[in-house]
């Protein structure tokens, strides 16, 4: 169902499934890192091996959005 727009004109939608983690997405973002599955990604390249740069570099996002989504990680496995 049509949920509105974001900010920059981009339609939002909104998912009826109680199940869901989010209740709104979008089908086209404008930013990389906002897009489902790309922080498990970041994690799992972590994981592997890979430096913060490079993984930057392979999933097109910024270094310093790595880091955040690392440290957001690992306070949650903390938990």
């Amino acid at each position: 169902m049509k949920s509105g727009r974001s900010a920059a004109g981009t339609q939002r939608y909104r998912c009826h499934n109680p199940e869901c983690k989010t209740k709104t997405f979008m089908l086209d973002y404008r930013y990389k890192a906002c897009e489902p599955g790309i922080r498990e990604q970041v994690v799992d390249m972590s994981i592997n091996g890979s430096g913060i740069r490079d993984t930057a570099r392979v999933l097109k996002i910024n270094k310093n959005t790595v880091i955040s989504t690392l440290k957001k990680s690992r306070a949650a496995l903390s938990r």
